[in-house]
């Protein structure tokens, strides 16, 4: 499935960057939003396969972005990926519905690795 539409959400340019032209790479279109709330925006107009959402971002977090993607029914995946070591953040983000929980630093095979496995799902 590697023409599947992917949402990359990260405050981190530089981690969004290489992210994006990896799986670009790979065969994957790509989105990206740079906060939460242009990851709402993005959502409410456009269609993906799969979200790649940090939790630590200004303005709406994460955990505000996956509650308005339930909330709308969205068919999409969710991996989540945190700078956060928390089995707490790690519950509730399982519990709204992500697929995954992906703490930061990783390796970008076990990314492709775990986008692959839940694209597949």
């Amino acid at each position: 499935m590697s023409q599947a539409r992917i949402l990359v959400v990260d405050d981190d340019d530089a981690l969004r960057v290489l992210v994006k032209s990896q799986l670009e790479g790979a065969g994957y279109q790509l989105d990206e939003a740079g906060d939460g709330a242009s990851a709402i925006e993005k959502l409410g107009g456009g269609v993906y396969d799969l979200m790649l959402l940090d939790i630590n971002m200004p303005e709406k977090s994460g955990i505000d972005v996956l509650r308005f993607w339930k909330e709308k029914a969205l068919k999409c995946r969710v991996i989540m990926l945190t700078g956060r070591v928390g089995f707490s953040i790690a519950t509730e983000s399982l519990k709204l519905g992500a697929d995954e929980y992906i703490t930061k630093p990783f390796s970008l095979e076990y990314l492709m690795s775990s986008i692959k496995r839940v694209l597949a799902k």
